[in-house]
C-alpha cells in the first residue's frame, strides 16, 4: 500500500477563494478558523491570516501558535533561513502597516503570516488567508520578513 504524503501547503491551497462576506453576515468556514482559538470572534471582519494557518496546521495536527497574533508564529516550529524556505513545509511571518515596526522580538505587534510559496526577485510569494479579504496566493517584501519557521 502507498503512503500518501500531504503537505500543509496541498490542504491551504483547497482553501484558494475563501473570502470574507461584505456585510452584517460572515463566512462560516472563516468563523470557523477564528473561533478555534478565539471562541468569542463574532464576524469575519477581523485579521484572521493567523486564524487561517492555525486551522491548516490543525487539520494536519502540525504544531500551531493558538493565537490570532501574526507574530505569534515567530514562537512555533523550528527557526530556518529563508534560503532554507521550502513550499509545503514552512511558515513566513511579516511586518505589517506603515512606519517604523518593531523587530521579531516583539509579538503582539501587527503583522502578518502565511505558507512560503517562493520567491520572485525582492518579494516573496505567500499562500496565507486575510490576502485582499480572501486565501489567495500575494506577494510581500523580503524587506518586511520577520522570520520563516518549519512546523514538520
Amino acid at each position: 500500500m502507498n503512503k500518501i504524503e500531504v503537505s500543509a501547503y496541498d490542504i491551504a491551497q483547497r482553501f484558494v477563494g475563501t473570502k470574507e462576506v461584505l456585510g452584517a453576515t460572515s463566512n462560516p468556514q472563516v468563523l470557523a478558523m477564528l473561533r478555534l482559538d478565539e471562541s468569542s470572534a463574532i464576524d469575519d471582519a477581523v485579521p484572521w491570516c493567523s486564524a487561517f494557518i492555525n486551522y491548516v496546521a490543525w487539520l494536519l495536527r502540525l504544531p500551531r501558535s493558538k493565537s490570532l497574533l501574526a507574530r505569534s508564529w515567530l514562537t512555533v516550529g523550528e527557526v530556518i533561513s529563508l534560503e532554507e524556505a521550502e513550499p509545503g513545509f514552512d511558515v513566513a511571518i511579516f511586518k505589517r502597516g506603515s512606519g517604523k515596526q518593531p523587530g521579531p522580538e516583539v509579538i503582539d505587534a501587527p503583522g502578518h503570516v502565511g505558507f512560503f510559496a517562493g520567491i520572485d526577485g525582492q518579494k516573496i510569494l505567500v499562500l496565507g488567508g486575510n490576502q485582499a479579504n480572501c486565501v489567495s496566493i500575494s506577494t510581500q517584501q523580503k524587506a518586511d520578513l520577520l522570520g520563516v519557521r518549519r512546523l514538520a
